[in-house]
């Protein structure tokens, strides 16, 4: 474990800028633990050699040794929202990449979470659009077969790649891979933006459960639209797609929309979404056509 440890070494930042290494990171989780800056720190320990989100605190501060940051990737700030809802005085440490943190700007905009009670650590590793100079060591795109990309869409091709199509042919290859969905939730699921109490897509209309193919495959198309001025690419909702739907393309293209339309890139900062009913009034505006 030692040597996967040493291979997953990054450069770290706290929420105050200070550098951080991977041996420092557990000293400062440790430290805020132990002055009541942060009453859980919530990231990563091995578990019979699997990497899983496990709350650290003070009343068991030498676990915090156990800390590691890997390869794995979970909705930590999912889990941190949940919490919330409950505890909403409760101060919560979070490790997070780049996609973490656009996660926490959106929830912050949407009233979720309270950035006063946060508390970060963080490493570049964002192998996203919304991220400039976007690097990551291991995520590496998946390579798909010869039928997906005759008949469907590549996951890996840039929005650009996929509107040249005609649109018959367009149609007829997203249909072909809506039509794969089991409507698992998955994707709803492991998104860390999404917070609805009450969820459109339970609705039995929206491809009713117990019927391979679906009758109506739009699941996908109202969750998209949910997914304007929230999606942060952070791709998690494509990895647990078990069907391979290419799910991140098609939320790229609704962000792509909401940029041009509103000038809003959505995480990036921390300003009003143009579809937030929440908090302050939104003075975004519709560029001219």
């Amino acid at each position: 474990m030692e040597e996967q440890m040493k291979e997953w070494l990054e450069p770290y930042s706290t929420t105050d800028y200070k550098t951080s290494t991977f041996e420092t990171m557990q000293e400062q989780a440790k430290e805020w633990l132990d002055q009541g800056k942060v009453d859980l720190f919530l990231g990563y320990k091995m578990v019979q050699g699997h990497p899983l989100p496990h709350f650290f605190k003070k009343d068991n501060l030498d676990e915090v040794d156990d800390l590691i940051f890997g390869q794995a990737r979970y909705s930590l700030e999912k889990i941190a929202t949940k919490i919330a809802a409950e505890h909403p005085e409760m101060k919560i440490g979070l490790l997070v990449r780049d996609c973490n943190q656009r996660a926490l700007n959106v929830l912050y905009v949407w009233n979720q979470l309270n950035p006063d009670n946060m508390e970060t650590i963080n490493v570049n590793c964002c192998p996203s659009k919304l991220k400039k100079h976007a690097d990551c060591s291991y995520l590496e795109p998946e390579k798909y077969g010869s039928y997906k990309k005759m008949v469907g869409i590549d996951n890996n091709m840039e929005v650009e790649a996929a509107e040249e199509f005609s649109q018959e042919e367009r149609y007829n290859r997203w249909l072909y891979e809506f039509q794969k969905c089991l409507k698992c939730y998955g994707c709803r699921d492991i998104c860390p933006v999404c917070f609805c109490k009450e969820c459109s897509l339970e609705h039995p209309d929206l491809i009713a459960t117990g019927s391979i193919p679906p009758e109506v495959p739009i699941f996908h198309l109202v969750r998209a639209v949910h997914m304007g001025g929230r999606c942060i690419d952070c791709g998690l909702c494509e990895d647990a797609c078990p069907s391979d739907i290419p799910l991140r393309l098609l939320y790229r293209k609704v962000s792509e929309t909401v940029e041009d339309v509103f000038g809003y890139k959505t995480g990036t900062h921390t300003d009003q979404s143009p579809f937030n009913l929440l908090g302050d009034e939104v003075t975004l505006e519709p560029k001219p056509l």
